[in-house]
């Protein structure tokens, strides 16, 4: 599945977006998103994950930003990524595929989506995520590193609700591209073709 191309996914974060307050962060500029390879991002599953014999596998795993320690960056707050996770003796490694981001700029936002390809790291430097006590899982609120394996440079999307403010705006008169346009008469009508009014019985 291709997280860019999953209206679903999309949808789902622009829910969660709506939903709660806004918040800009400052590393982007209204064009795109970048960060430089070997930035480092703190992540955290949004779902619980399992791994045993059984189960050691997981594709298209969602990822939520999430404050942790060694991290160099900060994705927006509103992104999910696309992820697989494997088990490797006792650790799990996890690779990402793709990520979708929505950006507040004052009254307005900005979404991206691209490719996000990053591994993850324990938050004390090593590769993969350690068992702890024999058990292989991942919890929401479990952080870890994600270190960037190339630098991120995702252009934003039109916008389908930024067009919306600004058409409402000028509806209201406020931009200076197309105001409220005053009452004109028709222009049919003129001095030489004047409007027929009525006449007294």
């Amino acid at each position: 599945m291709s997280f860019k191309s999953s209206p679903f996914w999309l949808t789902a974060l622009l829910g969660t977006f709506f939903a709660s307050p806004l918040h800009a962060q400052d590393h982007t500029d209204e064009a795109t998103l970048d960060l430089p390879s070997g930035a480092k991002v703190g992540v955290e599953v949004v779902e619980a994950l399992s791994f045993n014999s059984d189960q050691s596998r997981y594709t298209d795993i969602l990822l939520h930003p999430k404050q942790a320690n060694g991290t160099t960056h900060a994705l927006p707050e509103y992104c999910l990524l696309v992820a697989n996770a494997q088990l490797n003796g006792d650790r799990i490694r996890i690779t990402t595929q793709d990520a979708t981001c929505i950006e507040t700029h004052d009254a307005e936002s900005a979404i991206y989506s691209g490719d996000f390809s990053a591994s993850a790291y324990a938050e004390d430097g090593q590769y993969g995520i350690a068992c702890e006590g024999g058990a292989c899982s991942l919890e929401p609120g479990q952080t870890f590193v994600l270190a960037l394996e190339e630098s991120i440079h995702i252009e934003a999307q039109d916008n389908p609700s930024a067009d919306i403010n600004a058409t409402r705006r000028q509806a209201n008169g406020e931009g200076v591209a197309n105001p409220i346009p005053s009452e004109r008469p028709d222009p049919e009508q003129s001095v030489e073709n004047p409007a027929p009014t009525e006449q007294p019985e």
